[in-house]
């Protein structure tokens, strides 16, 4: 039997199993590597996400979920309005993040095309108890916010929009995409940056504009309205999670708006 030379020892086989499968990841690795180099010692502050990501060629997305890696291996610790520092150097060997956890802005950009197209057919098939049951989600979303109680009317309102396709399949898929997101230590870090929750009045805004389309059954405009949402939603945690630059202006992943109404002219 003949073996793949690239698989010649335990240690390619390992190295191989260990190399980072995101772009975030490969740049926590760059930065680890830079500590252990000792380019940045305890105490020193790392340079702006601005220009991290001029020197890794990424953008500032990227860097921002390597950061929260590297905050999460207790390698870093961030400091609201002063900045990031080192606090411990690194064991190059380890790294508590899986090498498949993906980062919270990616899962949101999961979110925004799984939730944007069930949101389409979702307008397709809704009956008037999905209305009343979408109804009852914004009513509570409402007094949750109201109250400053948890997020549940959040996750109950897509949900509703989910159960209005009448697809078991499509149910099952928006609540794993929302675990995903419920038990991810990368999207539970960003959070607890965040102290600023008038973002659920827009969230809430939002949702009454994708209500408005379920009500008049526009496929269209309901894929539209979930899409800007979702978007409106990275770009808001993006601000509102910003270190360095209150006023970065929220550029992600090559992330382009896109419009039905003008496809179909």
């Amino acid at each position: 039997m003949q073996y793949n030379n690239n698989y010649h020892n335990g240690s390619d086989v390992m190295k191989h199993l260990l190399e980072p499968k995101r772009p975030y990841q490969e740049v926590g690795v760059s930065l680890r590597q830079m500590i252990a180099n000792q380019q940045y010692r305890i105490g020193d502050r790392l340079p702006p996400e601005r220009e991290l990501a001029d020197l890794l060629g990424v953008s500032r997305t990227v860097v921002r979920e390597a950061l929260i890696m590297l905050e999460l291996e207790n390698l870093i610790e961030v400091r609201k309005g002063s900045g990031v520092y080192i606090i411990n150097l690194p064991h190059l060997s380890s790294s508590s993040c899986s090498v498949n956890a993906a980062g919270p802005f990616e899962l949101l950009q999961a979110r925004q095309l799984l939730e944007s197209n069930i949101a389409e057919f979702a307008a397709m098939q809704v009956t008037p108890n999905d209305i009343a049951n979408m109804r009852r989600a914004l009513k509570r979303e409402s007094e949750d916010l109201a109250a400053g109680e948890d997020e549940s009317g959040d996750r109950e309102f897509h949900l509703a929009i989910a159960e209005a396709t009448h697809n078991s399949m499509l149910v099952e898929l928006l609540k794993q995409s929302w675990a995903w997101r419920e038990n991810n230590p990368m999207w539970l870090k960003l959070h607890s940056r965040i102290t600023d929750k008038d973002y659920r009045k827009e969230w809430l805004h939002d949702h009454q504009i994708i209500f408005a389309a379920m009500i008049k059954k526009d496929p269209a405009a309901a894929k539209q309205a979930m899409w800007q949402h979702l978007e409106n939603v990275k770009l808001r945690l993006l601000e509102l999670s910003d270190i360095d630059d209150p006023y970065f202006d929220g550029y992600l992943f090559n992330s382009y708006p896109f419009e039905i109404a003008k496809k179909r002219n």
